[in-house]
C-alpha cells in the first residue's frame, strides 16, 4: 500500500478490504507503523508509539485496524502522560473504558497522540513533548488540545483516533487539519480512565477522515458505563443507519448573531456555500437566535477553572515548576475564583440548557463555522488576526465552547479550503443524544461536497 493510498483510506473501506481478504490487518498495521516512523519526527503527532504486532481479528467490528488515542486515555501497561512531565512515567493498571471497547472490537492501538499539556490549551504547543505540526503547513498550529490525533488521522498515521473535548478540543483541531471530529452529548461516551480537565464539561469522541468512520466508532465507544458516574444510561442507536443522504424535511438553523460575526473571508464564503448545498440537498434553512452567546464564555471559565484547579491542587503545591508556564497560569487562576461564582455559573448553565431545548423545538440541527479563521502561524497566535483586537489564539474556541457548556452533540467536518490551501470546518450541532441527525446532515453534505478526498501532500 502506497502513502497516497494510505492517506485516502477510510476506516469503513479498510474494514471491507480486510473482510474481502484484499489486505490483512497485519499488513495494514505494519504500513501505518512505518508511516509513523517516517513522519513523526517532523510532525510530533505521537508521544508514545506502541509497536506491538497486529493479529488479524476477523468477525470483530474493527478487525485489527490500527487506530490511536489521545495520551490522556489510560492504556494498561503503557504510559499515559497527559502531555505533562509530571505524568511522564505514569503507567495505568487498566484501560479507559473507551479504549477497552476499541480493543474488544478488534482495534489495534498503535500509539498515544500528542496534546496540549493536561488538555488545557488550544494549540498543542507542548513544552515537554514538542509542538505538533499542522499537516497542511508545518509552520502553523494543528489546534488543540487533541492536535496530535488530528494530525495523525490527516496523514494516515492510523485510520482514526480518540480525542477529548472540553471547549473545542476535538472540533478545533479537526477543523484546522481538515478531518472529522465529533463531540458527543455529555454522558454518551464514558469518561472513566481519562485524565480530567473539567469533569462536568469533558467529552470523549472520535476523530476520523469521514462521517461514516465517526459513526462506526460511535457505535463501539458509546453506551452506559456503571463505573462512570457521569455516563447516562441511554440506548445507543445504529448510527450508520442514519447515513441515508436524505435531508428532505430537515430544519437547519442558522444563527442571526454571534456565530456569523467576525469571520475571515474564506471561512464566511465556505460556510455560505455549504449552506446553499444543504438547501439544494433538501434541507430547510431557518434563521434563529441562539440564547446565551454573550454569557457562555464567562460561565465556561467560572466552571472549568475551579474544576481543573481542584484536580491539580496538590500537584501544584509540590511540582509547580514542572508544569508548562501557560498551563500553570491557567490552573492557578482557578484558585482565586469564588465558590459563589461557580454556583452562579452552574445555574446559568442549567438555564442555557433549558433555553437550548426550546431552540431545538424549531430546528433539527444548528450550523455554524467551527473556527472563524484558518490555522494561524505559530508566531502569529498572539497577534490580532483581522481589523479588531481579537488575537488568533482567542478566536479559536469562540464558536465551540458554547456546546460544552450546554452539553449538546456537535461535529466538525471540512467545508472548503482557503486560497493558501488551508482547511475550513463547518460545525453541526444537534439535540441532546441525537447524534444520529447530526451525523445524517454531516454525511449528506460530505458526500455531496467530497472535501474528504483532498489530503495533505506529505
Amino acid at each position: 500500500m502506497t502513502a497516497t493510498e494510505l492517506r485516502q483510506l477510510t476506516l469503513a473501506k479498510a474494514i471491507r478490504l480486510i473482510t474481502d481478504k484484499k489486505i490483512s490487518a497485519r499488513e495494514l498495521t505494519e504500513t501505518v507503523l512505518s508511516r509513523i516512523e517516517a513522519l513523526n519526527p517532523q510532525t510530533l503527532a505521537f508521544i508514545t508509539v506502541m509497536n506491538a504486532e497486529s493479529a488479524d481479528a476477523h468477525r470483530l467490528p474493527l478487525q485489527g485496524i490500527p487506530v490511536s488515542v489521545k495520551d490522556l486515555y489510560d492504556t494498561k501497561g503503557v504510559r499515559t502522560t497527559a502531555g505533562s512531565k509530571i505524568f511522564a512515567e505514569r503507567i495505568p493498571e487498566d484501560d479507559a473504558t473507551a479504549v477497552k471497547r476499541l480493543k474488544d472490537a478488534g482495534a489495534m492501538i498503535v500509539g498515544k497522540t500528542n496534546l496540549h499539556e493536561f488538555a488545557f490549551g488550544l494549540t498543542t504547543i507542548n513544552p515537554h513533548f514538542g509542538t505538533a505540526r499542522n499537516p497542511w503547513d508545518p509552520q502553523r498550529i494543528c489546534g488543540g488540545s487533541s492536535g496530535g490525533s488530528a494530525c495523525a488521522v490527516a496523514l494516515g498515521m492510523g485510520l482514526a483516533s480518540l480525542g477529548s473535548d472540553t471547549g473545542g478540543s476535538i472540533r478545533i483541531p479537526a477543523s484546522l487539519c481538515g478531518i472529522v471530529g465529533l463531540k458527543p452529548t455529555y454522558g454518551r461516551v464514558s469518561l472513566r480512565g481519562l485524565v480530567p480537565l473539567s469533569w462536568s464539561m469533558d467529552h470523549a469522541g472520535p476523530m476520523t477522515r469521514t462521517v461514516e468512520d465517526a459513526a462506526i466508532l460511535m457505535e463501539i465507544i458509546s453506551g452506559f458505563d456503571p463505573l462512570d458516574p457521569y455516563c447516562r444510561n441511554v440506548p445507543v442507536p445504529r448510527y450508520t443507519e442514519a447515513l441515508t443522504g436524505n435531508l428532505k424535511g430537515i430544519r437547519v438553523g442558522v444563527a442571526t448573531t454571534y456565530f456569523n460575526e467576525r469571520l475571515a473571508a474564506p471561512v464566511e464564503l465556505a460556510i455560505q456555500t455549504a449552506l446553499s448545498s444543504l438547501e439544494k440537498l433538501g434541507a430547510e434553512i431557518v434563521r434563529v437566535e441562539v440564547p446565551g452567546t454573550s454569557i457562555h464564555r464567562a460561565a465556561w471559565l467560572q466552571i472549568a477553572s475551579p474544576e481543573a484547579y481542584s484536580y491539580h491542587e496538590l500537584r501544584l503545591q509540590k511540582y509547580a515548576a514542572l508544569y508548562g508556564a501557560d498551563v500553570r497560569g491557567r490552573l492557578e487562576a482557578g484558585r482565586v475564583l469564588l465558590s459563589i461564582d461557580y454556583v452562579r455559573a452552574q445555574r446559568t448553565r442549567m438555564l442555557l440548557k433549558q433555553q437550548c431545548r426550546q431552540l431545538f423545538d424549531s430546528i433539527d440541527v444548528l450550523v455554524t463555522p467551527t473556527v472563524p479563521i484558518p490555522a494561524p502561524r505559530i508566531e502569529d497566535l498572539h497577534k490580532p488576526w483581522g481589523d479588531g483586537a481579537e488575537t488568533a489564539l482567542a478566536a479559536l474556541a469562540r464558536f465551540t465552547r458554547f456546546f460544552n457548556v450546554v452539553g449538546l452533540p456537535a461535529i466538525s467536518i471540512p467545508c472548503g479550503f482557503s486560497s493558501e490551501g488551508l482547511p475550513i470546518g463547518m460545525q453541526i450541532a444537534g439535540k441532546a443524544f441525537d447524534e444520529s441527525t447530526v451525523l445524517q446532515v454531516a454525511h449528506a453534505y460530505e458526500q455531496d461536497a467530497k472535501w474528504f478526498q483532498r489530503s495533505p501532500a506529505i
